[in-house]
């Protein structure tokens, strides 16, 4: 295995005061993808959004380099590539004013050249005038994806990627992801869908009824 650069240590998370999953444990080198499984509720989003730092987990520990990433939260959140269930784009915008001003919050410096590949990458270059609330939600999911290729963070954050994607578009995000992945970038995705990338999987259970008051979902990697 490659040396590991994220660590999660004994995660625990609850939602409306039960438990969502605990002692989760996982580690992740360059290159690496890690699919979340299991069925709905199970926690695959709590996960993602705990190791974005949008929630606070109950228990654990995440640390990047051997070091906790809330010690530096803005640091850790400038390594992200984020995509959730919702795209987090801005309708009377057109596509490439979306991907330019998600580049301007992470402070980065403008970047034609690796705008036009983001844009090439999801087909989206026909597009990049339009609004983004006149796309349909395909075309909405392709600019949130090559959003995050944009930001060339060296950890992708994804929910559900494959989410209202026809065939082509599956393709261009798993040649993305591969790409990413050759780079020495790694990536953890909540996924229902074979992503059609080489990874390991973490199945978190149980799922879709509501835990028992004194139970919890755990985590395990085969």
């Amino acid at each position: 295995m490659a040396t590991a650069l994220l660590e999660a240590t004994d995660l625990a998370c609850r939602r409306g005061g039960r438990p969502v999953f605990e002692r989760l444990s996982f580690t992740l080198g360059a290159g690496e993808l890690l699919a979340l499984t299991g069925r709905n509720g199970s926690g695959k989003t709590t996960l993602l959004r705990a190791l974005a730092l949008l929630v606070r987990p109950d228990a654990g520990s995440v640390r990047w380099q051997g070091a906790d990433v809330r010690a530096e939260p803005d640091t850790w959140r400038g390594r992200l590539g984020w995509l959730g269930h919702l795209e987090g784009l801005k309708g009377d915008l057109s596509v490439a004013e979306n991907l330019l001003a998600a580049e301007r919050l992470r402070g980065a410096p403008p970047a034609e050249d690796r705008l036009d590949s983001a844009l090439v990458a999801f087909d989206l270059s026909s597009l990049a005038p339009r609004a983004v609330r006149t796309l349909s939600a395909g075309q909405r999911r392709r600019t949130a994806l090559a959003r995050v290729v944009l930001a060339q963070a060296p950890v992708w954050l994804l929910d559900e990627p494959l989410n209202a994607l026809d065939a082509p578009a599956q393709a261009a995000f798993r040649a993305a992801l591969s790409t990413h992945l050759a780079a020495g970038g790694l990536a953890v995705a909540a996924t229902h869908a074979d992503l059609g990338v080489p990874g390991r999987t973490l199945e978190l259970g149980p799922a879709e009824l509501p835990p028992p008051p004194y139970g919890g979902g755990g985590g395990r990697l085969p």
